[in-house]
């Protein structure tokens, strides 16, 4: 009773990643550039905190994507998705030379891109299990996921390098004249740029991107499944579920909030826009390459999950210490350079986005049969609600920002201590080595 899996597997996890990568490069444009996008399109602090915030509200109709999966597969939660990023995008650059009329249609295009949020993020997992052997399933679940985030970095790369700041500096370009006009433009060659390459993903997943393969890749993925009302109140009923779920949605709540206003929080310590952006862009990609390889370690060494957190968030919890320490240089005298923000904040990135695969994998295994889907959605919802209280505070405070930075390390700390209490179990894998043999 062994699988069969397909070449094709590849170009459907491609075509998924970069649908993900393209709706967090879209969801990130502001934050890098707020001060050059309130000097352009006279956008207030609380203009740029809501077009980051529209992520998080995108995750309100998260469950009718979940059901959407779950009943009519992958292909039409995928196009549905990306014609919702294909409009987002377009109503982005619609030329209005009303200003007021132009910042409505900009929130309109990030909260069209936000409603993309719940797909990208939440159906990894059961990609990986639809066309992936037990092997390659974490590995799978790792580039699926971690490429939404990869986009968000990309942003912060892309951004300051095309857009010159207000004072005129700029890495590409040393524009002395750095006027309003010419910020604008760039900026505007930004968004057509983004919409450009949103509409050739789109067009592509249109093209081909099969719901399912011939032939299921494994036993797990051609079980039955329990129905959406059965698998809420399994969800809602298993206490170890809840405990992780917890454990994964305060700390990438947290964090998710204050790296998308990392400039913002940088700003008081003399850390330029440009420099924030590394920060960001490093902590992120290096998320990305050390949770893809420990995605490919668990695939070699499974039944190692929990493990591999309690080490991820051990040393998340040391890093958020040492930055949030370092920022309160007044009190505490440590040395505030820009080589220990970076190495703080890049640290910090690294444990916490490369733990997201290995939590998914967690999930899915602790709750099975419930399907992948549903259960990641309801900790990625979770984790936005989290996120969303934050930046709601945050739209309140926004003068001070240590209270922000000490809820990094008590999240982390919180995290782990659940994770250390919780027994991991592995059902669905379980299944795959048992009935296979």
């Amino acid at each position: 009773l062994s699988g069969r899996v397909y070449g094709r597997r590849w170009l459907v996890l491609l075509l998924f990643s970069l649908l993900g990568f393209a709706q967090g490069l879209v969801w990130n444009s502001w934050g890098p550039i707020q001060n050059s996008a309130r000097q352009a399109f006279g956008f207030s602090g609380w203009d740029i905190a809501l077009l980051v915030f529209w992520g998080p509200i995108g995750f309100a109709p998260c469950f009718f994507f979940m059901w959407l999966m779950d009943k009519k597969g992958l292909r039409v939660t995928v196009l549905l998705t990306s014609s919702l990023m294909v409009l987002g995008a377009g109503l982005r650059c619609v030329p209005v030379s009303d200003i007021e009329v132009r910042k409505k249609l900009i929130h309109g295009g990030q909260l069209l891109n936000g409603l993309a949020g719940p797909t990208v993020m939440n159906a990894a997992p059961f990609l990986s299990t639809t066309w992936f052997s037990p092997d390659e399933r974490a590995t799978a679940t790792a580039i699926a996921s971690l490429l939404n985030y990869l986009g968000a970095a990309g942003a912060f790369l892309v951004g300051p390098l095309i857009v010159p700041s207000p004072n005129g500096t700029s890495y590409l370009l040393l524009v002395s004249q750095s006027n309003t006009e010419h910020i604008k433009d760039r900026i505007e060659a930004v968004l057509y740029a983004e919409f450009g390459m949103v509409s050739l993903i789109f067009s592509a997943a249109l093209a081909y991107f099969p719901s399912r393969p011939p032939f299921p890749p494994s036993v797990a993925a051609a079980s039955q499944r329990l129905s959406y009302r059965r698998s809420f109140c399994r969800l809602l009923s298993n206490f170890r579920f809840l405990m992780i779920a917890l454990a994964y949605a305060i700390p990438l709540g947290v964090f998710s909030g204050w790296s998308g206003v990392l400039d913002l929080i940088l700003t008081p310590v003399h850390v330029s826009q440009v420099d924030a952006g590394w920060i960001g862009f490093w902590s992120i990609v290096g998320g990305c390459v050390v949770g893809i390889a420990m995605a490919r370690f668990a695939d070699f060494i499974r039944g190692m999950l929990k493990f591999i957190l309690l080490l991820l968030l051990s040393g998340a919890t040391l890093a958020s210490t040492w930055f949030t320490l370092t920022c309160l240089t007044s009190v505490t005298h440590l040395p505030l350079t820009t080589a220990t923000l970076y190495t703080s904040c890049i640290l910090l990135g690294i444990f916490l986005n490369s733990s997201v695969p290995i939590f998914f994998e967690l999930f899915v295994e602790t709750v099975y049969p419930v399907p992948e889907g549903i259960t990641c959605g309801v900790v990625t919802f979770l984790s936005n609600v989290f996120m969303g209280v934050l930046l709601f505070f945050l739209t309140f405070y926004h003068t001070e920002f240590s209270w922000f930075n000490w809820c990094l390390p008590g999240s982390c700390l919180l995290s782990l201590l659940l994770i250390m209490c919780f027994r991991e179990s592995y059902d669905r894998l379980y299944l795959d080595v048992v009935v296979s043999v």
